[in-house]
């Protein structure tokens, strides 16, 4: 047999007048996607940043300048005059007992309103998620449709009940009503959060001897911190920040922070040696909360996303 006949087929060789092939070209969208995936996006989301924060770094400024600086430029111009930087709005505010007065009242509607919906919005979203009772579905139901229910449509009879009770203008009012318009969005969140806990993992304590409170406070808690620490971020800044509520359900003796800056308006100008500094301090509080609690915040808002 011939060597030509043991070799295999063979090969085809490429023509050396086949044209090699040619990659095609890319496009608009895919350099933009290219663009998009490098150091560009961070240099935009750096400008963004800096023009969100621009208003706080004014504002923070302003509250460090006279009125009489005030009233003749801008609060760039402390970049050129660095001598009109003074303390002496934070003194006459803290002089000011109206403020200092609010502020202590903020703190003691903020927290309790806080503290009461995390407690009760997880006692409550753990019951919906894993205990059975009669109409557990339409109950929740019921909650879920209470989250469309504007403030507005509840200031009117709420205040006349709170009148009927005695509470009315007291601060125990104002985290009443902050306590009851959280607690939907508070029990629809964290009901959500413990459902998607592994029921192998609530059997297994079960099996242990865990009841249902030991289970609450030993497993479900913990895992559910970001999901925690997200609503009390949440209802906390909610709360600080609201001037609707406090403005109707609250007296002088009970004011907050939001209302007693909104008073200290003159008639013919702005009390800006007492707003600015106020403003700030009213801002720089909920700012130290959220960034205290920012890993939980972030865990518990991509927890979904994840899972």
């Amino acid at each position: 047999m011939s060597a030509d006949a043991t070799a295999g087929p063979a090969v085809p060789q490429q023509s050396a007048d086949r044209p090699a092939a040619v990659r095609p070209k890319e496009g608009l969208g895919s350099r933009l996607a290219a663009l998009a995936g490098g150091g560009l996006v961070r240099v935009v989301l750096l400008v963004v940043g800096l023009f969100w924060l621009l208003p706080t770094a004014g504002l923070l400024l302003s509250s460090l300048r006279t009125p009489v600086d005030i009233s003749a430029s801008g609060w760039w111009k402390v970049f050129t005059s660095p001598s009109q930087l003074t303390v002496t709005n934070y003194r006459t505010l803290l002089d000011n007992h109206a403020i200092t007065d609010s502020l202590v009242n903020t703190a003691l509607i903020t927290i309790p309103a806080t503290l009461l919906v995390v407690v009760i919005g997880a006692l409550a979203g753990y019951a919906f998620a894993w205990m059975d009772f009669p109409g557990r579905d339409w109950w929740f139901i019921a909650v879920v449709a209470m989250l469309v229910v504007p403030v507005q449509v509840a200031l009117i009879p709420v205040a006349k009940l709170f009148g009927d009770i005695g509470i009315f203008g007291d601060i125990s009012g104002v985290v009443l009503f902050h306590t009851a318009f959280g607690l939907p969005f508070a029990i629809f969140l964290l009901r959500n959060f413990f459902a998607e806990i592994p029921r192998e993992l609530l059997e297994a304590a079960r099996l242990d001897g865990a009841g249902e409170l030991r289970l609450f406070t030993r497993v479900v808690m913990p895992l559910g911190g970001p999901a925690i620490a997200s609503l009390g971020i949440f209802q906390f800044l909610w709360v600080w920040n609201d001037m609707l509520v406090a403005l109707i359900f609250a007296d002088s003796n009970s004011q907050p922070i939001t209302v007693a800056l909104q008073q200290q308006v003159r008639q013919f100008g702005n009390n800006i040696d007492i707003l600015a500094p106020g403003a700030f301090v009213s801002m720089v509080i909920p700012l130290a909360v959220f960034f205290a609690f920012q890993r939980q915040f972030v865990s518990g808002v991509m927890a979904g996303a994840v899972k």
